[in-house]
């Protein structure tokens, strides 16, 4: 392998072009070919940054032809970087499949950090960020969106989604009845942007929110979720108080204790027992 195989995964700005490094400019420059995700959208970068550097395009509907060519250019000792139409690459964007085939076969991959949406999201929500879980989009159907929220309800760690803006007050209406209204959230949108926008509050008056102001369902948006409480001891945990509430409204309390049972894994008997303290 000569030393000038190498395939650099480059960050580009999120929204302000100020945030674009020295390093990301030198190694674009200084490529052979930039693998971008819209090429007419890098352009853009490339006129403000003086980068005359060839582009070709690259991304999730790339075929597999396209691919080996850039594995064969690289192979040959050619310079390429990869990027997106912003921030990180293969954070939620294409290039796994060319960064996984290049390692393969042993050519360097060579990451230029920089920005990332959830990364600076997330440092500004003011959720815990000790231990959290990069979920990406979360599935369009409704009720797909639904079973993948419900996987997550007792997830101790703060989550965290990008989201469409055409979809993003149906997810926060999911959230809210499959995490509980109450459960703290933040939505941050257009990051970076001249309408950069964080908002906390419970997930109920967050999707409320939302629903009433248009313009927080346009631009880019990064979800945050607070993870789960834990139950103390004698407790049960909110997943399983969820599904026994869904349980009591069709079926009597010993049958809805079994099935709910099956479902989370708590005892019958815990669950049968929490269903006769209720109020």
């Amino acid at each position: 392998m000569g030393s000038d195989q190498v395939l650099y995964v480059v960050a580009t700005p999120i929204g302000n072009l100020a945030d674009m490094v020295p390093r990301a400019i030198e190694v674009l420059q200084s490529a052979d070919l930039v693998a971008a995700e819209d090429t007419r959208h890098s352009q853009r970068l490339f006129s403000h940054f003086s980068i005359n550097t060839p582009l070709v395009a690259y991304h999730d509907h790339s075929d597999d032809k396209r691919t080996a060519d850039l594995l064969a250019q690289l192979e040959a000792g050619r310079t390429i970087a990869l990027i997106s139409d912003a921030g990180t690459p293969l954070i939620s964007d294409p290039g796994y499949r060319l960064v996984r085939e290049a390692r393969s076969r042993g050519i360097r991959v060579v990451p230029i950090p920089g920005a990332c949406a959830f990364v600076a999201a997330l440092s500004a929500a003011g959720l815990p960020s000790d231990r959290f879980s990069f979920e990406g989009f979360l599935p369009a159907k409704a009720g797909t969106r639904v079973n993948a929220l419900q996987t997550l309800a007792a997830d101790p760690r703060t989550l965290v989604f990008y989201e469409a803006p055409h979809r993003v007050a149906d997810t926060l209406d999911a959230m809210a009845e499959v995490f509980g209204a109450e459960r703290e959230a933040v939505i941050a949108r257009e990051l970076t942007k001249a309408f950069e926008t964080f908002h906390l509050a419970p997930l109920g008056e967050l999707a409320a929110w939302v629903r009433a102001d248009s313009n927080q369902q346009r631009g880019e948006i990064v979800l945050m979720v607070r993870g789960a409480e834990k139950a103390k001891a004698g407790e049960l945990d909110s997943e399983a108080t969820r599904v026994m509430g869904l349980l009591l409204k069709e079926l009597p309390p010993k049958r809805a204790a079994a099935l709910a049972a099956e479902i989370t894994g708590v005892s019958k008997k815990a669950l049968y027992n929490w269903s006769l303290s209720r109020d």
